[in-house]
């Protein structure tokens, strides 16, 4: 029965990350002032800071699905031109 749990997220691409692991992330590829203008939500725009930013997406079931939809965005994005670039060679 054990099993069960991490068969289910065997096909989860967000497992075994952090929700400051995702923020950290994005700010660094997107910057505070690119990000609030992807997910105009004001931890990212109004004074923002990782702490405050993941109080807010802790509570706020919506944000939160909107950070990591972005995030997995900006991994497929990266992906894909990692590939063309080896395609390239």
């Amino acid at each position: 029965m054990s099993e069960q749990p991490n068969a289910s997220q065997k096909n989860n691409p967000l497992h075994g990350l952090t929700l400051e692991a995702i923020v950290t992330a994005l700010v660094e590829h997107y910057g505070w002032e690119e990000l609030g203008q992807q997910i105009n939500i004001r931890c990212f725009t109004d004074n923002p800071s990782i702490k405050s930013s993941l109080k807010f997406l802790r509570k706020t079931p919506w944000a939160r699905e909107k950070v990591e939809s972005l995030y997995l965005y900006v991994q497929r994005r990266q992906a894909k031109s990692k590939k063309e670039g080896q395609d390239g060679l």
